[in-house]
């Protein structure tokens, strides 16, 4: 029995909607990151971008548990000295809670050169309307 590896002409994208007032944000970050990746697929291949496209919706419900919404930071640096900015979760959902989505989903895919292409095909919405109806996504439960 040989192993299958999957070819990049085979790859078939499905699209999946996932709401984010359902679960806390790691869960989600977990389950966004393994449709990204293509993991729950049996051709799963890892150097072939096989993973699906992936709908957020309800964004601004976000879900955290204990009181990570004081206590979890985001530290980001212009590159000037004296240039560290620190942001709480709190703000970041009061700003853009896209932003805290796309950060925890980064942070659970591998960083290699799939990883941006994987980004790319993460929507996240911040009210429970999406614009891709058209492509019919299957809802993750």
């Amino acid at each position: 029995m040989k192993t299958y590896s999957q070819k990049a002409s085979e790859i078939n994208r499905e699209w999946w909607v996932i709401d984010a007032s359902t679960m806390p944000l790691g869960k989600l970050a977990v389950i966004i990151a393994d449709k990204l990746m293509g993991k729950s697929k049996i051709t799963y291949t890892p150097h072939i971008d096989n993973g699906d496209y992936v709908v957020v919706v309800n964004a601004k419900n976000i879900m955290v548990t204990g009181d990570k919404k004081l206590q979890k930071k985001y530290y980001h640096h212009s590159g000037f000295p004296g240039g560290l900015r620190e942001l709480r979760l709190e703000e970041i959902i009061e700003k853009d809670p896209a932003k805290a989505i796309e950060a925890a989903v980064k942070g659970m895919l591998p960083k290699n050169k799939l990883s941006g292409e994987r980004m790319k095909r993460l929507r996240v919405f911040t009210e429970a309307s999406h614009d891709h109806t058209a492509q019919n996504p299957k809802e993750i439960k």
